[in-house]
């Protein structure tokens, strides 16, 4: 294997990353941002669960994150969400 490459060792192929910008305005202030579609479908999905809109629920793990980059906190919220089908914890819909 050449230096620099990496093979996983799951034996899977992961499809290119293309990120996908949607613009937002998120505690009075507009901003744009990047994910990958499958994050924004669970994402969707889970703003559709809720009964409330993507910009209301982006809202909603803003301001639980923290010091922590917002893409990171959406895409862990869609990930615990795809994976348990669940809300964030403490949170009801």
């Amino acid at each position: 294997m050449a230096v620099g490459t990496a093979r996983p060792r799951t034996g899977l192929t992961m499809p290119a990353a293309h990120l996908v910008k949607r613009s937002l305005t998120v505690a009075g202030h507009a901003t744009s941002i990047a994910l990958e579609a499958p994050f924004w479908a669970v994402l969707d999905r889970m703003a559709a669960s809720r009964r409330t809109s993507l910009a209301a629920l982006v809202a909603v793990i803003d301001a639980g994150r923290g010091a922590a980059p917002l893409t990171s906190s959406l895409r862990l919220a869609a990930l615990a969400h795809a994976l348990h089908d669940r809300d964030l914890p403490g949170e009801t819909p």
